[in-house]
């Protein structure tokens, strides 16, 4: 883990307020595009123990059935399960002080067109008195899928990575592989991307770089994908294959998420915290 001295906790702060704003702009753009008038509604969030965020949902578009971009910049003391589990990660200092600072991005989009695949992606750093380190990814989730979308969104990752490490790529996308796995289904949730989390290499400017690039290789990655599927004919039995696909994430986010999971543990809003949940979705 890195010490990081608190005045550098407004740069990433801003940065991911700043990536939302992009993000929320492009997603309207792609909206307009499609002849849709639906814009994002922007509810302010707050943390009980300090700190909240903004939370941003587009609802019934043509593009986009529900996508949420949320951003946060929350405080506070870490309860006994959040501390006991960050020690268990190799946080140092966790049973002296509790205290913490943690700011990101998440987002996830849950598509019209059932050809056009869903995502998530989310950015984020973590403080403490001791420690400071970044996490994140992205992957893909479609419920058809097609091979070339699958190559052309990790072929964005991996050139993001390869910017600032070769072996970033293949150490990320091998973490993503397990960590977006449902055990109790043994099948993952999509095809993947990439995960890291406590990136902490000693270079404070050099892990936020990275951050910075996995976040700009987003909408690269994923609009050409949707503006070449939004057009294709889909039939009730692709509908239906959505909304069972759509079940299996949810699944995933409720039992496994460990973002999640510290939301909700850690006393922010639920409904920012729970904003990942598609529309509707079906269970056989």
């Amino acid at each position: 883990m890195t010490d990081v001295t608190a005045d550098l906790k407004p740069r990433a702060a801003q940065w991911f307020r700043s990536l939302r704003d992009e993000i929320v702009a492009a997603f309207e753009g792609l909206e307009q595009e499609a002849g849709s008038p639906v814009r994002f509604d922007v509810t302010p969030t707050t943390r009980a123990d300090g700190g909240g965020g903004l939370m941003s949902v587009l609802r019934g578009g043509a593009v986009f059935e529900k996508v949420g971009v949320n951003v946060s910049e929350v405080h506070g003391t870490l309860g006994d399960k959040a501390r006991a589990a960050m020690t268990a990660r190799g946080v140092p200092g966790m049973e002296a002080d509790g205290s913490f600072w943690a700011s990101g991005i998440s987002l996830v989009a849950h598509m019209a067109n059932p050809h056009c695949p869903a995502v998530h992606m989310n950015t984020r750093m973590f403080w403490t008195p001791s420690a400071a380190w970044f996490g994140g990814g992205a992957d893909l989730n479609p419920c058809i899928e097609y091979p070339e979308d699958t190559a052309h969104f990790h072929g964005q990752m991996q050139t993001a990575c390869d910017a600032h490490n070769p072996d970033y790529y293949a150490r990320f996308k091998a973490w993503a592989d397990t960590y977006f796995f449902v055990p109790h289904r043994g099948r993952a949730r999509g095809v993947g991307g990439i995960f890291y989390d406590d990136l902490a290499t000693g270079d404070w400017e050099a892990d936020f770089a990275f951050t910075q690039s996995i976040g700009r290789a987003f909408l690269p990655a994923f609009l050409p994908l949707t503006r070449k599927r939004l057009p294709t004919k889909w039939t009730e039995a692709d509908r239906d294959t959505q909304l069972i696909h759509r079940g299996l994430y949810a699944e995933y986010n409720l039992v496994y998420d460990r973002g999640t999971k510290f939301g909700l543990e850690s006393g922010h809003d639920p409904a920012a915290v729970l904003m990942s949940l598609p529309p509707v979705a079906k269970w056989t």
